[in-house]
C-alpha cells in the first residue's frame, strides 16, 4: 500500500469509529427494568413466585454511592433488583450469569473495603394461610366507596393507602373520590411509548385500541401500508407491538386495567383505550429513530381522527436529540399531552438534564417518584426547575407478560399514573386544549414537605383533584 492510500484508509477507520460512537450514545437509553447491564439504571422490580429470587445480598459501604455500585454490578455482569431503603447501601443482586450464589457472594467479598458482607439469598417457607404472597382482598367491602372488585387492589396502595405494609395512610393519588365522578372512558386514547403492550393480556384486552372499520390502515412512504390492528411496532416496522419485555404491559395496566371486574388489578381509568407504541426490543433497548417514528404514527393517526390525547413515556437518556424534540413538539401542537420519566439516577436533573423528560416544550411533564410513605422514593431524579410533579413509584403493582402480575419500581411506574389522571380529566372535560390540561395536572397537586425544593410544583398529583372542573 503506498502512502497516500495508507492516510486514507486511516481517515475513513477514525470517521468509521467516531460515527459509530455517536449512534451508540444517541441507542442508550435509561431504561429502569432492562436485564441488562446499564450503569444509569436503579430500578427495583420484583417477580412472581413462580421465578427464581435474585441470588446475593450485598451490602455496600456507606460511601460508596450509588453509581459507583452500578458500576461494580455492571461489571460483574450483574443487575440490582432492588435497594433496601431502610439499611443503606443493602441491594438484593440478580446474577445474569447463572451461576451459584455462593460463587456469587464470594466475588463481592473479594471487593474489600467496598462491600461489608455479601451472602445468598436464603428461602423462606411460609404456611400458606399466614403468607404475606398472598395480598388482602379488599373488594366488596362497600359499593358506596367504589372499591372495585379486583382481588389485587388491596395492595395497590397508590390508589388506596390505608398504611398497607406499615405505609402512610392518604399517601395516595385520591383515587377512591375521584371514581366518584368518572372513572374513564372509552372516548380517550393514551398511547404508551415503551416495549410494546401485551393487548391480549386478560386485565386489558378491553381496553386496548383496535383500529375500527372506517379508518384505512396506516401508510407510509417508505414502509408501506401497515395493517395497524392494535397500534404500531417501530422496531420492525410492523403491525404487531406485542411486548416480549414486560415493561410497557406493566405501564399499561397502571393506566388502565379493566376495573371491578373480578381479575387482577384496578387500573386508574377502568375504562380507556389504550394504544401500544414498540419502539423497545425484548431487552429493554431502542433507538432515537425508532422513538421518533412511533410518535410520528401516533401523530398521522390523530390527524386520521383517533382521539390520542396522551403519550406514556417512562424511558429517558442523557443524550440530546433535536429530533426527537422537534416531534415531541409537534406533537404537542396536534393537542397530546407527552408525560416523560424523571430517571432513577438519583441525580438533580436541573444539573445534568434526562430527555426526553428535560425538553422544556409546552406539553411536556417531567415526573418523578414516591414510595408508600409519600417520600421522594431514593432512586428518583428530581429537579425544581425541570420536575414538575410527583407520583407513586416504589412497589408498585401491575400488568405482566402471558396474564401474570408483578411489582415494579421506578419512575417509569409512576409516569403512567400521571398519564392515567390526564385521561381521567379528559373524560369529564373532553376538549382541553393540552395546554389547559398540563395546567390542570400541575394544579391538582398535593404539597408535600419532602417535595418543596425537589420540584416544581412541590406535590404528588391528586386524581380527585384533576377531575374536579
Amino acid at each position: 500500500m503506498n502512502r497516500n492510500n495508507f492516510w486514507i484508509h486511516l481517515a475513513l477507520a477514525i470517521s468509521l469509529i467516531a460515527v459509530a460512537a455517536i449512534v451508540g450514545q444517541l441507542s442508550r437509553f435509561d431504561f429502569e427494568n432492562k436485564p441488562e447491564n446499564s450503569k444509569n439504571k436503579a430500578c427495583a422490580m420484583t417477580r412472581s413466585r413462580q421465578e427464581r429470587e435474585p441470588e446475593v445480598l450485598v451490602k455496600f459501604r456507606s460511601n460508596v454511592p450509588l453509581a459507583e455500585i452500578l458500576k461494580i454490578t455492571a461489571k460483574q455482569n450483574d443487575r440490582i433488583e432492588d435497594e433496601i431503603e431502610s439499611v443503606p447501601g443493602l441491594t438484593s443482586v440478580d446474577d445474569l450469569d447463572g451461576r451459584p450464589p455462593e460463587q456469587v457472594a464470594e466475588e463481592y467479598r473479594k471487593l474489600g473495603e467496598m462491600v461489608e458482607y455479601a451472602e445468598p439469598n436464603f428461602q423462606i417457607a411460609l404456611d400458606p394461610e399466614t403468607s404475606d404472597q398472598n395480598p388482602p382482598i379488599l373488594a366488596g367491602e362497600d359499593k358506596k366507596d367504589n372499591l372495585p372488585d379486583d382481588p389485587l387492589f388491596g395492595v395497590q396502595w397508590a390508589l388506596r393507602n390505608i398504611g398497607q405494609n406499615n405505609g402512610k395512610e392518604k399517601a395516595d393519588l385520591d383515587a377512591l373520590k375521584a371514581w366518584e365522578k368518572t372513572k374513564g372512558s372509552s372516548d380517550v386514547v393514551v398511547a404508551v411509548l415503551d416495549t410494546g403492550v401485551d393487548y391480549a393480556h386478560q386485565d386489558l384486552a378491553t381496553n386496548i385500541w383496535t383500529r375500527p372499520d372506517s379508518l384505512a390502515a396506516y401508510k407510509d412512504n417508505e414502509l408501506g401500508t401497515i395493517a395497524d390492528e392494535h397500534g404500531f411496532n417501530a422496531v420492525d416496522n410492523a403491525r404487531d407491538p406485542m411486548d416480549e419485555n414486560g415493561h410497557g404491559t406493566h405501564c399499561a395496566g397502571i393506566i388502565g386495567a379493566e376495573g371491578d371486574n373480578k381479575e387482577g388489578i384496578a387500573g386508574i381509568n377502568w375504562k380507556v383505550q389504550i394504544m401500544p407504541l414498540k419502539f423497545l426490543g425484548r431487552g429493554g433497548y431502542g433507538t432515537t429513530k425508532d422513538a421518533i417514528e412511533a410518535i410520528n404514527y401516533a401523530i398521522e393517526r390523530k390527524k386520521a381522527g383517533v382521539n390520542i390525547r396522551v403519550i406514556s413515556a417512562s424511558w429517558g437518556s442523557t443524550a440530546y436529540s433535536r429530533a426527537l424534540e422537534d416531534v415531541i413538539r409537534k406533537a404537542g401542537e396536534e393537542g397530546i399531552l407527552f408525560v416523560a420519566a424523571a430517571g432513577n439516577a438519583s441525580t438533580d436533573n436541573d444539573k445534568t438534564p434526562h430527555y426526553p423528560s428535560s425538553y422544556k416544550l409546552p406539553n411536556v411533564i417531567s415526573v418523578a417518584a414516591l414510595d408508600r410513605f409519600d417520600n421522594l422514593a431514593s432512586f428518583s431524579n428530581y429537579g425544581v426547575k425541570s420536575v414538575h410533579v410527583a407520583a407513586p413509584g416504589k412497589e408498585i403493582m401491575s400488568t405482566w407478560l402471558k396474564g401474570d402480575y408483578r411489582e415494579a419500581s421506578g419512575t417509569s411506574m409512576a409516569t403512567p399514573y400521571v398519564s392515567g389522571v390526564a385521561a381521567l380529566a379528559l373524560s369529564v372535560e373532553p376538549n382541553l386544549s393540552v395546554e389547559k390540561l398540563r395546567e390542570k395536572i400541575l394544579k391538582s397537586v398535593d404539597k408535600l414537605d419532602g417535595l418543596n425544593g425537589k420540584l416544581e410544583t412541590g406535590g404528588r398529583i391528586n386524581a380527585a383533584k384533576a377531575v374536579s372542573k
